[in-house]
């Protein structure tokens, strides 16, 4: 397959470093040379990238991950869906395959690690919002963090976003007897229990959050797939059950003002008394667990008992505004753009 490579691009460019809320005008669309490729690298021409809300911390020049922050002036970098253009001898790798990059969104074309690319099967997964997904995190997070059991009173928080959406549904397949979500909206909420299965939801954006919890939670908490931090992870240590399970998997209360962290107030002792784990994961510690959940995730996809809620923009001028009203909570499930 031959593909015609143009001596430019476009490409997504942090200008500064926003204080506070993300603004479209804090990235820039800037058309530059295409990459030529060093040794061990391919070229990709990329198709569908993802908007997640880390990409926000990642601006920080002190955010406290297991990753670089990005760079002013510099292009972002993030997970996306391509086809190799060229592939060093030995790869594996031929040109039109499809791949997915942990590094190549927000360009049009990216020279990467050809090791660190992962050959797409579109057979077993044909919809590219499946090999975006945040399904691993999700995964993780029921499976390994909360250790979700048969008859379990599950809650999840940020249910409608990303990583939420099918940390629910996750919970459901391993046996949750009732499974509770917060969101934003009401909109959102019709939709967590019309459509993914939630049994009922709290809204963050009204009063007594935690009365709202005990109220459709009045046994208590088994397990906690905690995505927010601040006042709902608050919430919910309240009202865990003796030997309930907290998987700490995100910081959205934090990542959406800009902050470098979310930090929460506990009752150690309180958490002593009632033998309460807390657990705290990073995908990147767990990547043998990656080929289970591909497994699992292919597998529940087929059967119909997953599915992969997800916005997809088009146009990479589009991106800034996606990953703004991601962080806005304007959309539910993961956020795609089509390049």
């Amino acid at each position: 397959m031959t593909h015609h490579v143009p001596a430019t691009h476009r490409e997504i460019r942090l200008v500064a470093r926003p204080e506070g809320e993300l603004r479209e005008e804090h990235l820039k669309v800037v058309e530059a040379p295409v990459p030529l490729p060093g040794p061990g690298q391919a070229l990709v021409r990329t198709r569908v990238m993802s908007v997640t809300a880390v990409m926000r911390t990642l601006m920080r020049d002190d955010a406290d991950l297991p990753m670089p922050p990005y760079a002013v002036g510099e292009p972002l970098w993030g997970p996306a869906l391509g086809e190799v253009v060229t592939a060093p001898e030995g790869s594996g790798l031929e040109p039109g395959a499809t791949v997915l990059s942990y590094r190549a969104g927000w360009r049009e074309y990216a020279a990467v690690d050809a090791d660190g690319l992962e050959r797409a099967d579109l057979d077993a997964l044909p919809d590219p919002a499946a090999h975006l997904s945040q399904g691993f995190t999700a995964w993780l997070g029921v499976v390994r963090g909360a250790e979700v059991r048969e008859g379990d009173t599950v809650f999840v928080s940020g249910a409608a976003g990303g990583v939420g959406s099918l940390a629910g549904q996750f919970a459901r397949l391993r046996g949750a007897a009732r499974v509770i979500g917060s969101t934003s909206s009401r909109r959102k909420a019709a939709y967590l229990t019309g459509e993914l299965g939630y049994d009922a939801v709290v809204l963050r954006t009204e009063d007594d959050l935690e009365g709202q919890l005990r109220e459709a939670a009045p046994d208590g908490l088994d397990a906690v797939f905690d995505n927010v931090g601040g006042e709902q992870l608050r919430a919910s240590l309240a009202l865990a059950r003796p030997g309930a399970r907290i998987a700490l998997v995100g910081g959205l209360s934090g990542q959406i003002g800009g902050g470098a962290g979310s930090p929460t107030e506990i009752d150690t002792l309180g958490l002593v008394a009632r033998s309460v784990t807390l657990r705290g994961l990073a995908g990147v510690h767990y990547l043998d667990e990656l080929p289970r959940w591909h497994e699992e995730f292919a597998r529940g996809l087929r059967e119909g008992k997953l599915t992969v809620p997800h916005t997809l923009l088009k146009g990479i001028a589009e991106a800034p505004r996606a990953l703004c009203e991601l962080l806005a909570g304007r959309h539910i499930g993961a956020v795609l753009v089509e390049l």
